[in-house]
């Protein structure tokens, strides 16, 4: 998989350099709050909203269960409404069929509907080794192209810059990659806005071939969806001669009617909308409007590597809403370039690593990039448990072992550093299984519990730093129990 973000640390250190950054640290708080407190309003109007979260869950949990069925199905509904479909395994494949597809029109630039799938495999930067210049055309995209900078939210792209940012970066880059910027730019929202809408218009107008990715995937009918909340979109889906979709398999939906369930949560989980202002759905190809070619391009990249693990594969369910980040005390301070990767926050600290393994430093440290609060949960639109997938995966990084990658088995070595842990697991599983050894080890603990340090020496300092060491009772549950209720080991 691609989009690890080149020359990226560990989320330790990033996190520790980003939290520092008071300027960041305050355009997070103040989106992100004011995203999840509109949030909450939004669902609150639902009644059902228990019983349409449990539907989204059921529905991805069947699909995914049936995901070769259901594939099947989708190509043969989008060959069929004059479309063509193409198979791609991993990212240099997506890349290399997307490069050849543009290059078979005769264009040299395409536009682009804002697609994680697309950043993913890094897209934009194959186009660029091949002479072909790819234009964001989402608002925030445009910023982070502009920028030369990277996403930092699912969401909002750029979450991570103020209004003044955009502007200086509006008025410095706009020029090279066509209309510049007005003269006399302010930071105020709807000259922002005016400036891109310009910028954006001749590349609408002009562009022969477009990229998007998709939503959902309606396996009856084929068709592609996709939501948006300013209407570029739709341009880059409905001008092109030529639409290309980059889609990850895991979109698909069996129905309509399935589809029905996501389009009430989706919007109001993300932009805390009743529904989205734009709608868009695209089934093959029609000679009265639209594109006269359409190819979809379906995309594993580690997605049926991660449906082998029973744990792991409901990360699958993603709907890509952001709600988990707009909760996440974590991503609030550290931000989403700490996380290395297109997917921040919660759920990309459970995806990525397992759309790319834990071999890497980076993806090894994602699992512990959280506080398993579990807020990130109870806003999850189809019940992701990302606190049981990420005590998963830190299982996996420490001990190791078999797991499956590429389609192969692979034995990952255990992760360096984690020698102590391993060794105190090792003890605490001894002792469990010896209940005579357990109740010695407790009472000693009670009986010496006044010499007990209030922090860990050593390696254990930076841990009980920041954490209250517990107190040790004065006698073991144990003695207590035989003491007030009588009977050996509490039994009467």
């Amino acid at each position: 998989m691609s989009g690890t973000f080149v020359g990226m640390p560990a989320f330790p250190k990033a996190a520790h350099e980003a939290v520092h950054d008071q300027t960041l640290r305050g355009n997070l708080r103040h989106a992100t709050h004011t995203i999840r407190g509109k949030r909450a309003t939004a669902v609150a109007e639902v009644s059902d909203w228990a019983a349409l979260r449990d539907a989204g869950a059921r529905i991805k949990d069947h699909t995914l269960r049936h995901l070769d069925g259901y594939l099947v199905q989708l190509e043969e509904s989008v060959t069929a409404a004059g479309g063509t479909v193409h198979w791609a395994a991993d990212a240099d494949e997506a890349n290399r069929i997307v490069a050849e597809l543009v290059k078979e029109t005769g264009e040299s630039e395409v536009v682009k509907v804002k697609s994680m799938a697309t950043q993913e495999i890094g897209l934009n930067e194959a186009l660029e080794a091949e002479g072909i210049r790819a234009y964001e055309t989402d608002l925030a995209e445009l910023i982070v192209q502009l920028g030369k900078d990277r996403p930092s939210h699912i969401l909002v792209p750029a979450i991570h810059r103020n209004r003044g940012e955009i502007r200086d970066i509006f008025a410095r880059e706009m020029s090279e990659w066509g209309r510049p910027a007005p003269d006399g730019l302010t930071d105020t929202p709807a000259e922002l806005a005016e400036a891109a809408r310009l910028h954006l218009r001749e590349k609408f107008l002009r562009a022969k071939v477009g990229v998007s990715g998709a939503n959902f995937m309606v396996a009856e009918t084929g068709t592609l969806v996709v939501v948006e909340s300013e209407g570029n979109g739709r341009m880059c889906l409905t001008l092109p001669e030529t639409l290309i979709s980059v889609v990850g398999i895991e979109k698909v939906v069996p129905t309509w009617q399935d589809l029905e369930v996501f389009l009430q949560t989706l919007p109001r989980s993300s932009t805390a909308e009743r529904m989205n202002p734009y709608t868009s759905t695209w089934t093959g190809t029609t000679d009265e409007d639209g594109p006269r070619d359409f190819h979809l391009v379906l995309l594993d990249n580690g997605r049926t590597d991660t449906l082998a693990d029973e744990v792991g594969r409901q990360a699958l369910r993603c709907i890509r809403c952001s709600a988990c980040l707009n909760v996440c005390p974590v991503y609030e301070r550290a931000g989403g370039h700490a996380y290395g990767s297109v997917y921040p926050g919660p759920i990309g600290a459970i995806l990525s690593p397992q759309l790319r393994g834990t071999a890497s430093e980076i993806d090894a440290s994602l699992p512990y990039a959280s506080t398993l609060c579990g807020a990130c949960y109870e806003v999850c639109p189809v019940a992701i448990d990302i606190p049981e997938v990420l005590v998963h995966l830190r299982e996996r990084v420490v001990q190791g072992g078999q797991v499956i990658q590429g389609g192969n088995k692979v034995v990952l070595k255990p992760a360096k550093g984690h020698a102590a842990e391993r060794a105190a697991m090792r003890a605490a599983g001894w002792a469990f299984a010896r209940p005579a050894a357990l109740r010695t080890g407790q009472r000693l603990a009670s009986r010496t519990r006044r010499l007990h340090p209030r922090s860990l020496p050593g390696p254990g300092k930076a841990w009980s730093g920041t954490r209250d060491l517990p107190a040790v009772p004065a006698e073991p549950f144990r003695d207590w129990w035989q003491r007030t209720h009588g009977g050996k080991d509490g039994a009467k």
